[in-house]
C-alpha cells in the first residue's frame, strides 16, 4: 500500500513559487514575439474583410447587369409593340382608334427612352464599382504582402524560441505535480486577473511585492510562520516570505539605497 506524502504549507508555497518562476520565464520568452501575433491576426481579419467587400461589389455588379438585361428586353418588347401598332394604324376605321394606337406607340417610345436611361445609369454605376474593385484589390495586395512578411517574421521568432519554450513547459509540468489542484486553480485565476502575470508576490520592506501596499505586522508574522497561505487584501496575490522567494535582505536594502540618496539630496537642497 502506497502512503501519499503530505506537503506542508511551506512546501506548497515553494512549489507554487517555482511554477510562477517558470511562467515568468515563459512570459519573457513569448514577449520576444511582441505584437506580431496580434498584427498577423489583425491583417488576416482585414484581408478577409477586403475579400468580402470585393465579393459584395461583384454581386452588386451582377445585379446591375441583370437590370440591364431586363431593360434591354423591355426595349425589344417595346419595339415589337411599336411595329405591331404601326401596322394596325394602316387598317384603322376611325379617328378614335387611330388616336388610341398613336398613344400606345408614343407610350412604348417613352418606355424605350426610360429603359435606355436606366441602362446608361447602370453602366455608369458598374464603371464606378469596377474602379472601387481595383482600389480594394490594390489595398488587398498590399495587406497580403504585409501579412506574408509578418508571418515569415513570426515563424522565424517562433522557431528560435520553440525548443526553449518546450523545455520550460515540460519542467513546469513536473513542478506543477507537487502543487495542490485547488491551489493551482486559484493561482491560475489570480495570474489571469493581474496585469503582469505575477500571482505569487514576495514581501519586500513590509509591503506586498505585487501592489506595494503596506502589510499589517500580524499578516507578516502569519506569512513567516508558514501556518497558512496568505492573500494580499489589496491585490489578491499570494504572499510569500522574501527568503522563500530567494531574495536576501541585503538585496532589498540595496534596492532602497537610490531612493534614500534622493531623499537625502532633497533634504540638503532644502537646508
Amino acid at each position: 500500500m502506497t502512503v501519499q506524502k503530505s506537503y506542508s504549507v511551506e512546501d506548497k508555497l515553494k512549489a507554487l513559487f517555482n511554477v510562477q518562476a517558470f511562467d515568468s520565464k515563459l512570459d519573457k520568452l513569448r514577449a520576444v514575439r511582441g505584437e506580431l501575433p496580434l498584427e498577423v491576426s489583425d491583417l488576416e481579419d482585414e484581408i478577409t474583410g477586403l475579400d468580402t467587400r470585393i465579393q459584395n461589389i461583384e454581386n452588386e455588379i451582377d445585379e446591375l447587369k441583370e437590370k440591364i438585361r431586363v431593360n434591354n428586353q423591355k426595349i425589344v418588347d417595346s419595339n415589337s409593340l411599336i411595329k405591331k401598332y404601326s401596322e394596325q394604324l394602316n387598317n384603322v376605321k376611325n379617328n378614335r382608334e387611330y388616336e388610341a394606337l398613336n398613344k400606345e406607340v408614343e407610350l412604348q417610345g417613352l418606355e424605350i427612352l426610360a429603359a435606355e436611361k436606366r441602362i446608361n445609369d447602370s453602366n455608369k454605376i458598374i464603371e464606378e464599382k469596377n474602379m472601387m474593385i481595383e482600389t480594394v484589390k490594390g489595398a488587398l495586395e498590399n495587406r497580403s504582402s504585409d501579412l506574408e512578411h509578418k508571418k515569415s517574421e513570426l515563424t522565424e521568432i517562433v522557431a528560435e524560441t520553440e525548443k526553449e519554450e518546450e523545455i520550460l513547459l515540460k519542467e513546469r509540468l513536473e513542478v506543477e505535480k507537487h502543487v495542490d489542484e485547488k491551489l493551482l486553480k486559484a493561482y491560475d485565476r489570480i495570474r489571469n486577473n493581474v496585469k503582469n502575470g505575477i500571482a505569487i508576490a514576495p514581501v519586500l520592506r513590509s509591503s506586498c511585492g505585487g501592489c506595494f501596499a503596506k502589510l499589517p505586522p500580524q499578516l507578516e508574522a502569519d506569512i513567516r510562520s508558514y501556518k497558512k497561505i496568505v492573500i494580499c487584501e489589496h491585490c489578491g496575490r499570494v504572499l510569500v516570505d522574501a527568503k522563500l522567494a530567494g531574495i536576501a535582505e541585503e538585496e532589498i536594502v540595496e534596492e532602497e539605497k537610490p531612493k534614500l540618496r534622493r531623499r537625502l539630496g532633497a533634504k540638503k537642497e532644502e537646508e
